[in-house]
């Protein structure tokens, strides 16, 4: 019998610097745009959405539409991030 699968956020692991940057670099290898957006996203809720949204002057829902899979983020928020 096999163990059930689980779904696994990346986000949860993303708890330093250097994990962070590790992953966006990797990300940025794919040269893949929707790849690296989603990226990001994931850099963003593991940073806290309401305190990046503070942060930025982005709306928290603004960048949870933004970096959703269905998202098409704009390079202002990207830069803001």
């Amino acid at each position: 019998m096999s163990d059930p699968l689980i779904t696994y956020d990346p986000a949860e692991d993303l708890n330093t610097p250097e994990a962070i940057a590790a992953f966006l670099t990797e990300a940025l290898k794919t040269q893949d745009a929707a790849y690296i957006a989603h990226a990001i996203g994931v850099i963003a809720r593991a940073q806290g959405m309401s305190s990046l949204a503070h942060e930025t002057g982005l709306s928290r829902e603004q960048l949870y539409r933004s970096y959703s899979k269905q998202g098409n983020p704009t390079l202002k928020s990207t830069l803001a991030i």
